[in-house]
């Protein structure tokens, strides 16, 4: 496979794109929470990567498309597809370094914002997704994006610590988190009206 490194045309992208810093700041819980316009738990059922653009500005863009299981925040729809950067077409690949790799049959908890005019539209990058896994006894857990089991939501974007906390967050708790702030920020908004 011809890997083809397009650092120039990202930084280009990043100067005239919407992306507001160069480095990733891995997001808080409550920045995830608050800065996504849309949350949903879903699976990838199609990835399909184009060329797009004209001359200099032909780049690779990924479409991937979720069945969505459940709306969190925003109205996402039954079937949800966002837009980024990178992939592959015809041997050829265009990737950001550290940005999320979907595959169909993938299960992931997504935290959008801006799709459709960012390189990347979630919320921290690769942090604003979180993956849907089973451990060795079938248990369903919540990883972040280099699988590392989600124990506390508190300790998301804050410095790590050798110690762990407890056991791995399930989808149902890490949603219940979610909504439990969604309702806390709504209100905060209530009572200052």
């Amino acid at each position: 496979m011809k890997k083809i490194n397009y650092f120039l045309l990202l930084a280009g992208l990043l100067i005239a794109g919407s992306l507001r810093a160069t480095t990733v700041i891995p997001p808080t819980f409550e920045q995830l929470v608050d800065q996504a316009e849309i949350i949903f738990h879903g699976n990838v059922t199609k990835v399909n990567a184009q060329w797009v653009g004209e001359g200099a500005e032909r780049h690779i863009v990924s479409y991937v498309t979720f069945q969505v299981k459940e709306s969190l925040k925003g109205t996402p729809g039954d079937v949800y597809t966002i837009r980024m950067f990178g992939g592959t077409v015809d041997g050829e690949t265009m990737e950001i370094a550290d940005a999320p790799k979907f595959q169909v049959g993938d299960e992931d908890i997504m935290f959008v914002e801006n799709n459709g005019s960012q390189v990347i539209p979630l919320v921290g990058i690769m942090h604003g997704r979180f993956h849907v896994r089973r451990d060795s006894s079938g248990r369903e857990l919540v990883t972040a994006n280099e699988d590392e089991p989600v124990q506390d939501v508190a300790r998301l974007g804050r410095a790590r610590t050798n110690s762990a906390t407890g056991p791995a967050l399930t989808p149902a708790a890490f949603k219940a988190a979610i909504r439990g702030r969604l309702q806390g920020v709504q209100g905060n908004q209530n009572s200052q009206r």
